[in-house]
């Protein structure tokens, strides 16, 4: 994991890491809302263009649970995936790094960089099972460090999809005046029962695994970890950020290459799956899988402030809201309803797409127009 090239903890954040474009801001302690403690927190971010003089000019893109700092470039040393929105930010994109200064952190507990379970804990060894239980105020309080850090008093825009769209949306409540335009994208104010129940799965193929070793699984032989579980619980995920209609179009009852799926052969649906379980168990920790699962899990923004409309109703930042009408894990009317009760809200824009959760990630064309425009109103 790349947690094990973490540079040591300094309390100054260095200009380049060796491997790959990620930079590392050492935010020093932090105590967490369930009542945890991290002696040292490390937030690894990449950031493209510059910033202007009096820091106004900054734009802060929160990724969705496996996602990492890498929106745009190549596959390189220490990022095993490509840029997940290459399209969107450069010189003369929608983020115009011209003109902006974007910085995207990679997400508290991760495992590309930040500090999480596979990060080594005071003692020298790897946290594992010990690493505490973060919600997304927790994660949200480490990033007002990284923007401190890099002298970033507001933010002109803070956007995010699906549980980056849950970090920005507790961007906005808890810290309004450092927000100054909000884009939620495919996301929800409040974890659902029906969010829980897939959330659930997937955490039990994780856990149920042998290899998983209750999250002590640091250190072993190659090939050792939960592997099967994390591939099994990243199926699970893939069936809920895609669409019926889209996996009937592509595979149908079709079976996979020569394989009969009558004589113990899969269908072409279940060798996509299974691809998508493989590669995944290549690039992420299965504790961090489990430790941001169970932040989503928990997302409630209006806890503690009076129910989910109050709180959105303290947000000052003006507001874009997008869904994907085939969306089946942040339905659409969900997006509708935190538009509803943002009081500077101009609307909700809604992309049409068959590919389900994934069209936030994929229909550039439809919502990259939209973000320019609202940027630059």
């Amino acid at each position: 994991m790349d947690q094990d090239r973490l540079p040591p903890a300094s309390g100054a954040w260095q200009e380049t890491d060796p491997v790959g474009q990620r930079q590392f801001a050492h935010v020093g302690p932090l105590s967490l809302e369930a009542g945890g403690h991290l002696p040292e927190v490390t937030l690894a971010f990449e950031s493209w263009g510059h910033l202007n003089e009096d820091g106004s000019n900054a734009v802060l893109v929160l990724h969705a649970l496996t996602g990492d700092s890498h929106i745009s470039g190549e596959v390189e040393p220490g990022h095993p995936t490509e840029g997940w929105w290459t399209d969107l930010i450069g010189p003369g994109a929608p983020l115009d790094t011209d003109h902006y200064f974007v910085v995207a952190p990679n997400v508290l507990g991760g495992c590309q960089g930040s500090t999480g379970p596979a990060s080594l804990a005071p003692d020298g060894t790897h946290w594992g099972p010990r690493f505490p239980f973060l919600t997304i105020r927790d994660t949200v309080q480490a990033e007002v460090r990284l923007a401190d850090q890099l002298g970033i008093s507001q933010w002109q825009m803070v956007i995010g999809g699906s549980m980056g769209g849950m970090r920005a949306l507790e961007w906005a409540t808890m810290f309004p005046d450092r927000v100054a335009k909000l884009v939620p994208i495919a996301t929800v104010a409040r974890t659902s029962a029906d969010q829980i129940a897939w959330a659930h799965t997937q955490l039990a193929a994780i856990v149920s695994d042998p290899g998983f070793q209750g999250g002590d699984y640091y250190g072993g032989p190659p090939g050792s970890g939960p592997h099967t579980g994390l591939s099994i619980a990243r199926q699970i995920a893939q069936t809920t950020y895609r669409s019926a209609e889209e996996l009937e179009a592509r595979f149908g009852q079709m079976a996979q290459g020569e394989e009969n799926p009558w004589e113990g052969g899969r269908y072409a649906v279940q060798s996509y799956l299974d691809h998508q379980g493989d590669k995944f168990v290549y690039r992420f920790d299965a504790n961090s899988y489990k430790v941001l699962t169970e932040m989503f899990m928990a997302h409630d923004l209006g806890r503690g402030r009076g129910g989910v409309e109050q709180a959105l109703g303290t947000i000052s930042a003006q507001a874009l809201v997008v869904a994907v009408d085939s969306d089946r894990l942040c339905l659409p009317e969900e997006n509708r309803r935190i538009a509803e009760f943002l009081p500077h809200c101009v609307g909700v824009e809604m992309v049409n797409s068959h590919r389900g959760h994934d069209g936030f990630l994929i229909e550039f064309d439809q919502f990259g127009p939209l973000i320019k425009q609202f940027l630059n109103s």
